[in-house]
């Protein structure tokens, strides 16, 4: 990033850039031998600038960084480098050295105030619609350099070894054996679903925007935004409906964007399994130009890989035959984002996005996995774009309003296709077909002076609109075309009531901070939602937060308009060993229009030790807990236990007289019989699994961050630390038994870890991470049995060359799960079962790749 004049009093609020005074000798002089420094208590930028100035030296720290934060006082002798860590000690950030400039960058699993430079000088902040306010929840942030540095590609590859992330939802690879509630890979994207509550109830932000929803729920694919206009990636795992609206039961991550940009990247990526399939190519270029008054951003991505299949990996060979366990992916990718000043104090903006999508998966329709026998071919091709524009006009010297809007459509088109030896059965066009908009007037700014700096508030007001349009060729009834508005205000105010420039003992920092928004979906339900938080430091280094707050998910229009669906079942199918030979069911499956938003409440404690002695450590414990109430849940998640399970005889009619079958035949979109022929009316159960408030949850556990990094005489050392320990539980109504999910099979596991140790010097960067994901036990047959956990290595080398005829050239070269780990086999009934739980462990396997960027 350069600095340049674009005639705002402000310009140091978007880059703090200070350069040397005094030669390059003397400098470098001083910052070997230590130089006296004499700076009072200040914000923390002022003393960055100061230091720069004094040291001759460059410093780069981005203001929403910085802004809120009060630098001790330096009164000794210091290298420049030393100098400018103690001015962060307790600020949660750190300095690394680029060449000859130092940059101030946020700890890795910082939960500091998140926010990031934009268009101009505007800052997106994650977690808070107050720029530069503190969080009181827990804030996980990885930088474009950390995706980097570990060997990631995508941000899907990002998404998968977060511990607090589930890889259930909408995400490749999920198997057809995973209950539709659970998981389902329609289109080939990815999502991040926070603590597996689900994709639809954890938002996923563009710089701030919301994007159109992808297939059947209410996912985004983050798979679809070019990984090199990236900048890094925010992720609050604690309810933030309060800020941001219904989807954000779970949690809200954000994906930040690359500010003003001046050159040219373009790279090349090639990799493969080692035990065969997923084939990876990868190429991308990135280009950007800034000028007086604005700038402008531009990336494409090309990525294609192979499919995996059971033949592939010897633990599924034997037992599913022919079955694709990875999809074949291609994508293009191509993003713009731009900044133009109008006037003096009004900017406008745009972010543009467009994805194109082909995904291809083959199963057999017999055991023996005889593919020219029968199979069934799945062919998606999708394509989406979003825009999202906004108006940013400064009101005095401190307020500001904004004009936002977004729009967008994601269209999923699929077609199965089956084959019986040379007879070919059409599946028809299919089309899960999205449109999003919205648009949203805010303004915020300070009010008055508090003894901690300035009472800040936000206000705004915006509706949002969503459309679903599902369509089918071959099948009329099965069209759905449906909407879904919403009307919604909200205030939020941060107070500062001690900062550490007062020097209060036991006091030294107290914020608080008050959140509360309205929100009205026609036909369905109207609620406010507020939310409170506090961060109190008693000392300098130790820190304490604490939140709460409720949040609410309205039914996604799947949910409530799925086509209901009444199938004819043999009963032994569906767990029913103990009826006659010949014995049916009725299963009725689909939308329900009768459902009401789903409501939780939610809190989090969080301290943060970061302790003077050892410089450059930072330890994070957060507890949290969500009690979830009118659950939205298909009541039976695995059919095979409906008929044999007590727990499910609410649901279940066992003795339904003829005038209960032709209620359900009447309410049902659309019958079906696998039975061969017989007669429903003759069915000896009913099972109603449609889409019901039938559950209450709990969510609980504990987070673990720890991060240190320390600049040797021969290099740099940065160690890494997240844990995620998860207990969460659901019953069914005040009379149900309480079941465990995490833990359970095609659920999250009770616990989730990645550790990290990572050495540079001169351009050379060497990393090494384990990652652990807990075992699960399988409770959908008798007996119950236990599935194990998994553990991967990790081992990546990056080397970007200082000088020379390579200066500019980025190589990396990367083995993700070096020592070929592989999941633990399941049981598995029918022929296109995936053999192992594929919402917890990866077939992948061994996974090299090099990768090449050039810098122009």
């Amino acid at each position: 990033m350069t600095t340049r004049n674009n005639g705002k009093a402000g310009i140091t609020r978007l880059l703090l850039l200070a350069t040397a005074l005094a030669g390059a000798t003397p400098a470098c002089a001083q910052a070997n031998d230590g130089a006296p420094y004499d700076l009072p208590a200040q914000p923390l930028g002022s003393a960055l600038a100061a230091l720069a100035q004094q040291a001759g030296v460059e410093i780069i720290a981005p203001a929403d960084l910085v802004d809120g934060l009060v630098a001790p006082p330096l009164h000794q002798r210091l290298t420049a480098a030393e100098a400018i860590r103690y001015l962060l000690r307790g600020s949660g950030l750190v300095v690394r050295q680029v060449g000859g400039a130092y940059i101030v960058k946020r700890a890795s699993g910082s939960s500091v105030a998140s926010g990031a430079a934009l268009a101009g000088d505007e800052i997106v902040v994650t977690g808070s619609r107050i720029r530069g306010a503190p969080i009181a929840s827990s804030v996980v942030t990885i930088d474009a350099e950390q995706m980097r540095d570990a060997g990631h590609a995508s941000l899907a590859d990002v998404a998968r070894a977060i511990p607090q992330n589930f890889g259930g939802g909408q995400n490749p690879g999920v198997g057809m054996n995973v209950p539709e509630a659970n998981g389902a890979d329609i289109g080939g994207g990815s999502s991040i679903n926070l603590r597996g509550i689900g994709s639809d109830a954890t938002l996923t932000l563009l710089n701030g925007h919301r994007l159109p929803y992808s297939s059947a729920v209410q996912s985004v694919d983050i798979s679809a935004i070019p990984f090199d206009a990236v900048e890094r990636i925010e992720i609050v795992a604690d309810g933030a409906s309060a800020i941001y609206g219904s989807d954000a039961v779970a949690g809200v991550a954000n994906v930040i964007l690359r500010g003003d940009y001046d050159g040219l990247r373009t790279s090349a990526r090639l990799g493969g399994s080692t035990d065969g399939g997923n084939f990876q190519q990868q190429y991308s270029a990135l280009a950007g130009h800034t000028w007086a008054t604005g700038g402008l951003l531009a990336a494409y991505e090309f990525s294609r890989s192979t499919r995996i299949t059971a033949d592939e990996r010897d633990y599924a060979a034997d037992t599913a035959p022919g079955v694709t366990l990875y999809p074949y992916l291609k994508h293009h990718n191509i993003l713009l984002s731009g900044h133009q000043r109008l006037a003096p104090g009004v900017t406008v903006s745009l972010d543009a996005l467009y994805n194109r999508r082909w995904k291809k998966s083959t199963f057999p329709l017999n055991f023996e996995g005889d593919l020219d026998a029968s199979r069934l071919v799945s062919n998606t091709h999708s394509n989406s774009f979003a825009l999202a524009p906004s108006l940013q006009i400064e009101i005095g010297s401190s307020w500001r309003a904004e004009v936002q809007g977004h729009y967008g459509k994601d269209r999923v088109h699929f077609g199965p296709t089956g084959y019986l030896g040379d007879i070919v059965i059409p599946g028809g066009e299919n089309c899960y077909c999205n449109e999003g908009k919205g648009a949203e007037i805010g303004a915020g700014g300070p009010l008055f002076a508090l003894p901690g700096g300035s009472a800040q508030l936000a206000l705004g007001l915006g509706w949002r609109a969503n459309r679903l349009t599902r369509t089918s060729s071959l099948y009329a009834e099965r069209r759905l075309s449906v909407s879904q508005d919403s009307y919604y205000g909200y205030g939020e105010a941060t107070l500062p009531l001690a900062a550490p420039a007062q020097h209060i003992a036991g006091l030294h920092r107290l914020d608080l901070n008050a959140a509360l928004r309205y929100e009205r979906y026609p036909g369905i339900d109207e609620v406010v939602t507020p939310k409170l938080g506090l961060v109190y430091a008693p000392v300098a280094g130790f820190t304490l937060k604490a939140s709460w707050g409720r949040s609410f998910r309205a039914p996604t229009l799947i949910q409530l308009h799925m086509v209901r669906g009444a199938t004819l079942v043999p009963a032994q199918l569906v767990g029913g060993s103990d009826y006659p030979a010949g014995a049916t069911a009725l299963l009725l499956a689909g939308g329900n229009r009768d459902l009401k938003p789903e409501r939780a409440t939610s809190w989090s404690v969080t301290s943060v030790l970061e302790p003077a002695p050892l410089e450059g450590l930072r330890l994070e414990v957060s507890a949290f807990h969500v009690r979830y109430r009118d659950r939205i849940v298909t009541p039976i998640l695995f059919l095979s236990r409906a008929l044999s399970d007590p727990a499910f005889a609410d649901v279940v009619n066992s003795a339904p007289s003829p005038a209960d079958v032709s209620a359900v035949l009447a309410l049902a979109d659309q019958f079906t019989d696998i039975t061969g022929g017989a007669d429903p009316q003759a069915a000896a159960a009913i099972i109603d699994n449609r889409y019901a408030n039938a559950a209450r949850q709990t969510i609980a556990g504990v987070d673990l961050f720890a991060s240190y990094h320390a600049d040797l005489g021969a290099g740099a050392l940065d160690l890494g630390a997240n844990a995620s320990l998860l207990d969460s539980k659901q019953q069914r109504g005040p009379a149900q038994p309480v079941s465990r999910l995490s833990g359970t099979i095609f659920n999250p596991p009770g616990f989730r870890a990645r550790a990290s140790a990572a050495w540079s010097l001169r351009g050379v960067n060497v990393l090494a991470a384990v990652n652990y994901t807990g075992g699960v036990s399988d409770a959908r047959y008798d007996p119950v049995v236990d599935v194990a956990g998994m553990t991967t290595v990790d081992l990546t080398v990056r080397y970007r060359p200082q000088g020379g005829w390579a200066k500019g050239f980025d190589f990396t070269a990367s083995v993700q799960n070096a020592f070929n780990a592989r999941p633990d086999t399941i049981r598995t009934t029918l022929y296109y079962d995936t053999p192992y739980d594929s919402t917890n462990y990866s077939p992948i396997g061994r996974f090299v790749s090099l990768a090449v960027a050039r810098t122009w």
